[in-house]
């Protein structure tokens, strides 16, 4: 799951460094630029399969909308996303797509814009993280829509 392979690479910095002081000391690992790199490399990956699995399998064309959007604007489907019916599938994606742009948001608040060195990527990150915010409230907004 690139969601889950996601999370992980962000929390390497939670892990302590084999030089900490004492055992209750933790030091967090220092992420390197290549290293963030490939952690939006991986985000943006499974943001556009997952954008391409709802732009064809979304029952509302709002949906198909906004699944061709994410293609759009990042260019895994999750494996609960392929085996959810046809029924359920609107909800099963625009929740992921929720839980998803929170966790993109909260690493990248947290963990990978303070450690980026390179100030042209800070710049870039800075300016592409609304997007982030904006997919997530545009997928809460279309999943509370869905369900009256």
């Amino acid at each position: 799951m690139r969601t889950t392979l996601f999370i992980a690479a962000a929390a390497l910095v939670a892990i302590p460094s084999p030089g900490a002081a004492h055992p209750g000391h933790r030091r967090a690992r220092a992420l390197d630029d290549p290293t963030i790199v490939a952690i939006f490399d991986g985000a943006n990956t499974a943001d556009i399969e997952t954008g391409q699995l709802a732009a064809k399998r979304g029952q509302s064309k709002e949906v198909r909308d906004f699944g061709a959007m994410l293609v759009r604007d990042h260019a895994a489907a999750m494996k609960a996303l392929r085996a959810a019916s046809n029924a359920d599938f609107d909800q099963a994606f625009l929740h992921h797509e929720v839980a998803f742009h929170k966790a993109v948001i909260d690493a990248v608040t947290t963990t990978l814009l303070p450690a980026t060195r390179n100030a042209e990527f800070k710049d870039l990150v800075t300016k592409v993280a609304p997007a982030f915010q904006a997919h997530m409230m545009a997928a809460d907004a279309l999943s509370k829509k869905l369900q009256k």
